[in-house]
């Protein structure tokens, strides 16, 4: 995957993330200070935001216009993370005990054919 396709990869500046979504600079800086989202550095000390940052940025706009607190916002977005982890490892569980069951079923299987083979010794 190259650089500018991963979401992850901090690739864009204050100013353009500005002018992308049409905020003021202080309004980003704000967000970062806040650490509602928290953009890497460059080696000068820029801040570089990731496109799924970017997206946050968006949301946090949003909520702001409609005349939410950064406090609200924050709290607000913790836990979308939150409720998005418990997902993921709910997910996870999930696969688990369907593998786990799909093994139980397999060992069933077997010892009933054992079973089958220990009562009738001479069919085979």
């Amino acid at each position: 995957m190259q650089p500018f396709e991963d979401e992850d990869v901090p690739l864009f500046t204050v100013g353009q993330v500005a002018e992308m979504l049409s905020l003021k600079q202080a309004f980003l800086r704000r967000v970062d200070q806040l650490q509602v989202v928290s953009p890497q550095r460059s080696n000068g000390g820029q801040r570089r935001y990731t496109r799924i940052e970017i997206r946050i940025i968006q949301q946090v706009a949003s909520m702001a216009d409609e005349g939410m607190t950064m406090s609200a916002i924050r709290r607000i977005i913790e836990l979308e993370q939150q409720l998005a982890e418990v997902v993921s490892q709910r997910d996870e569980l999930a696969a688990r005990l369907s593998e786990a069951s799909e093994e139980r079923s397999r060992l069933s299987q077997q010892l009933e054919l054992l079973r089958t083979r220990v009562s009738d010794p001479g069919e085979e």
